[in-house]
């Protein structure tokens, strides 16, 4: 432990070995020389957060140095603990610090980095920072500047896909004048229509129209979002294909600079809000091998077209029927890029060293068909669990984790990609998100079920998160059958997210927690004040308690009966209903009323991951609910 820092290795900062050893999964380390020696001997990660972590865990495996650069208010984050150095260049304003160019460079100059990977977001998709980098001989550990111009550019983008025979929806090609001219290109390429910022992302600067009226309004609209995002308010207009039932697919590729391009599994990101993507997998249950090789080969088309090496995504948008149309393309590492890797064994980071030192991608991956199911690891799934409240509008929820657990070391499978520990502050300054959870398993109802699981075991305390939604969106019919659309949030949830039990569940768990209160009270008037525990005797309470519990001025009484106990465990039924298990982990303290309040506000079995009570083993499904 550094003094200053209080840094930590890679492995003290992982709570799973085995998960650690998923992160770079691969056989050999394809970024080393045939001495073994790594490609680049020190590297900065010009970001924070989990990314910056996430490629220090790949640099630490291959012997790569690595430097942090943290803002003020991340003097003490994880990041900086990870990095062998760390050099502050600012204050907590991201124009200030992380956007900073100068600072960035110069902090790269000081502590003699090589290469700096940008991460996502900040400088990720800057030419100006790539160019600047070349310039100063630092390599830029991503594309290049014309690469990132070409691809930044909706409307330069669009035309080089078409260009490159990539399957484009019917648009007008070039600038949008004003809005009668935005009118004149409806009437041509007929409603629905999308408006999009040309140099926008995000959903920024983006409306659909149906009708002229619509386009009218949402023209004004889109263009002065995108101005004052931005900075540039030219539009791309073109028609909205998919406005119902459409799914968002995505191809992962890497390219190097011999003129060599792989490109992997897709990705399928449908659920969405506000056009940002919310559970990620791979792959798709929509494609076939053969529609997944054309969305491949399109893919590598426009890659080698606009002269790409590094990490990319190409995005599609795809109609049930398997037609599919290209949207964009991200010049960056992609936030969801562990399920991909997951599914292939593959360290994409670790290959962005590869191709950014100049060698070439290694034959065998360019030989094996990606296209072939035969050739993927199972199904991968990548919820984002962020600290704000799905319940008030997606509310950021800002303070510090007073309690952090992740679920690796409970759930089979589970990879957690986070940038906090125990004790770290959610900042009112940057993204809020804690961890990117995903869950790995042979087929995707054995993923889907593990990342129920992982979503129920996640401990989160001292900030509100949206866990409760994610839980609720993956354990759906609709999302277990696979009828995923980018509406999906929208039609499952019309009037908003609500997280609430049913009235019996949470009736039952209020009747646990009183009973369960009543045997305390009995305690402490038994055995004199500080005697509150089960320690002392077998039985903490009568066979059977009437719990009456008032609603909306009704009484409803609940006959909860203890079927055996002693100073661990109490096995409970509610009504004569199906028995709980209640395993006592911390004997002194029972739990109070406020637990049936805290349970309340959580959704099924969330509010038994406390630190005073958890099920110990499902008796069965309604139990484990309960």
């Amino acid at each position: 432990i550094n003094a200053e820092y209080g840094r930590l290795s890679c492995s003290m900062l992982r709570l799973n070995p085995k998960a650690l050893r998923a992160m770079v999964p691969s056989a050999r380390f394809y970024s080393q020389h045939a001495d073994g020696q790594p490609y680049f001997d020190k590297i900065m990660v010009a970001n924070r957060g989990e990314i910056a972590c996430r490629v220090f865990e790949t640099a630490q495996k291959l012997g790569i140095e690595t430097v942090a650069v943290y803002s003020e208010p991340d003097a003490r984050g994880k990041h900086v603990r990870m990095a062998d150095q760390a050099v502050c260049v600012g204050p907590a304003a991201s124009a200030q610090s992380y956007l900073d160019m100068d600072k960035i460079i110069d902090a790269a100059k000081s502590t003699g980095a090589q290469a700096i990977h940008p991460g996502y977001g900040f400088l990720s998709e800057n030419a100006e920072f790539a160019q600047r980098l070349s310039d100063e001989g630092i390599e830029f550990i991503g594309p290049n500047a014309h690469a990132i111009n070409a691809m930044g550019d909706k409307i330069e983008s669009m035309r080089l896909a078409q260009e490159a025979g990539v399957s484009t929806a019917p648009r007008y090609d070039g600038e949008v004048h004003d809005v009668d001219h935005a009118i004149a290109i409806a009437k041509d390429i007929d409603y629905p229509i999308i408006m999009k910022a040309s140099s926008g992302g995000g959903g920024k600067g983006m409306r659909v129209a149906w009708n002229e009226e619509e386009l009218i309004e949402g023209f004004k609209l889109a263009r002065d979002e995108a101005l004052s995002s931005f900075g540039d308010n030219r539009m791309l207009i073109q028609h909205f294909v998919c406005p119902f039932d459409g799914r968002h697919i995505e191809i992962q590729l890497i390219g190097d600079k011999h003129g060599n391009v792989l490109t992997l599994p897709e990705r399928e990101c449908s659920i969405q809000r506000r056009n940002q993507k919310v559970v990620e997998e791979a792959p798709s249950v929509l494609l076939s091998p053969e529609t997944r090789a054309k969305m491949q080969a399109q893919a590598a088309q426009l890659a080698k077209a606009c002269g790409y090496h590094s990490a990319g995504t190409v995005e599609f948008l795809a109609d049930n029927d398997e037609n599919f149309y290209f949207l964009e393309m991200n010049t960056r590492l992609q936030v969801e890029h562990p399920v991909t890797e997951l599914i292939t064994g593959l360290d994409l980071v670790e290959l962005m060293f590869h191709v950014s030192a100049g060698n070439p991608i290694p034959q065998e991956l360019l030989a094996t068909d990606w296209s072939n199911p035969e050739n993927m690891r199972g199904w991968a799934i990548e919820s984002r669990v962020y600290a704000e409240d799905p319940t008030r509008d997606f509310l950021p929820s800002v303070g510090l984790l007073t309690r952090y657990v992740e679920p690796s070391d409970v759930v089979e499978g589970v990879r957690c990609d986070s940038g906090v520990l125990d004790g770290s502050e959610i900042s009112m300054y940057y993204d809020p998100m804690i961890c990117k959870l995903c869950t790995h398993g042979d087929t995707r109802d054995e993923a889907v079920d593990r990342m129920v699981e992982a979503l129920d075991s996640y401990v989160i305390e001292g900030v509100r998160h949206n866990i409760p939604l994610l839980y609720d969106i993956v354990d759906s019919p609709e999302f277990r059958s696979g009828a995923l659309t980018t509406t999906f949030i929208e039609k499952k949830y019309p009037e908003g997210f609500q997280s609430t039990l049913s009235n019996q569940d949470g009736q039952t768990l209020a009747s646990i927690a009183a009973l369960l209160h009543h045997a305390n009270t009995q305690r402490k008037a038994a055995f004199g004040p500080g005697s509150g525990s089960l320690a002392g005797g077998r039985r903490v309470a009568s066979p059977t308690h009437d719990i009456i519990m008032t609603s909306d001025n009704t009484e409803i009484q609940h006959a909860v009966e203890v079927k055996a106990s002693d100073a661990t465990e109490l096995m409970v039924s509610v009504d004569g209903g199906d028995l709980s298990l209640i395993h006592i982990s911390e004997p002194t303290r029972l739990l109070s009323i406020s637990y049936a309040v805290f349970c309340l506000k959580k959704k099924k079995k969330e509010c038994t991951q406390t630190q005073k009570y958890k099920h110990k083993k499902k008796i069965n499904k309604t139990a484990h609910k309960q």
